[in-house]
Formats: structure tokens, sequence, C-alpha cells
């Protein structure tokens, strides 16, 4: 995604709406890029630089604020998140080997996301499930008490 490719298109001038409504208001750089993820899905560069100019601020601080909040990413998200939960209770309980499962599944590493947009794998500290270990979510389905054979028709599931 080019700048050049950013301008003519109905996400660009939804994001242009979003910045003029929030130019003026003191310390809205955060809502403005949680706005920005939610048109995009995630902040490349390139809105990141729109966003900065936009609200006059350095590109330095937009990325400094990307970069240190978990909510934000710079990295494209699936249609599909999967969190693993590699806290201390669902680790125990065999979470890693479901990780290795799905990544193995879907060909792809935590943090990326599968060619056609469709999943995409984090791995995260805890979800307060802990009842339920070890967990994981598909967007908002929770999963719990699973096994690593468990896996392939979860996905299965997605695809269809």
């Amino acid at each position: 995604m080019d700048n050049g490719c950013l301008k003519n298109d109905e996400k660009y001038q939804k994001l242009l709406e979003i910045i003029e409504v929030n130019k003026n208001v003191r310390g809205s750089l955060i809502r403005v890029l949680h706005d920005a993820q939610e048109v995009y899905g995630y902040l490349p560069i390139e809105v990141q630089k729109v966003v900065a100019e936009g609200l006059g601020i350095p590109l330095a601080e937009v990325y400094g604020v990307v970069t240190f909040y978990a909510q934000f990413t710079t990295k494209p998200k699936g249609e599909y998140r999967i969190s693993v939960c590699l806290g201390t209770a669902c680790y125990v309980k065999g979470s890693d080997k479901l990780l290795d499962r799905i990544q193995e599944e879907l060909g792809i590493e935590v943090g990326d996301c599968t060619e056609d947009g469709r999943f995409s794998i984090e791995a995260c500290r805890c979800i307060g499930a802990c009842g339920l270990a070890p967990v994981f979510t598909v967007n908002k389905d929770v999963y719990g008490k699973k096994v690593p054979d468990d896996i392939p028709a979860i996905i299965a599931k997605y695809r269809e």
C-alpha cells in the first residue's frame, strides 16, 4: 500500500473524515488510531503518515504510540483471529502444543496472516478462563479443554 493507492480509496476518505473531526481535539491521537485501525484492520506506515500529517504531530510520535500499545497492529489481521493463551495455567495444560498444531494447520507463524486473509494467529498471556485451560479463541468464540487433535475440525468449521 503506497500513498498513491491510499488516496484513491474509500478507506482513505473515511480516514480523512476521522482526522478532520478530531484534529483540534487535545489528546485525540489514540482515538484517531483506534478508528483508523477499525477502517483498515491494521495501521500500516502509510496510514500513520496520514494521521501524523493530519493531526500536525511528528510521525515518530504516532509510530511510538502504535508500537507501544498492544491494541494496535502494523500487520494485517485475518477475518478469523486466533488467539492462544500462553498464560501459566494454559501453558501447563499444553497450550503450546495447541499453538504448534494451529500454526501447522494454517502454515503461518504467530503474528502472521494467511495469504487469503482468512486467518491470523496471536499468542496472549491470559484471557481469564483458566478453569478451561488450555484455552484459545477464534474472534469471540472461546475453546477450552482442547487437545491438538481437535484443531483440524475447529479450523475446518471456519473455512466453510
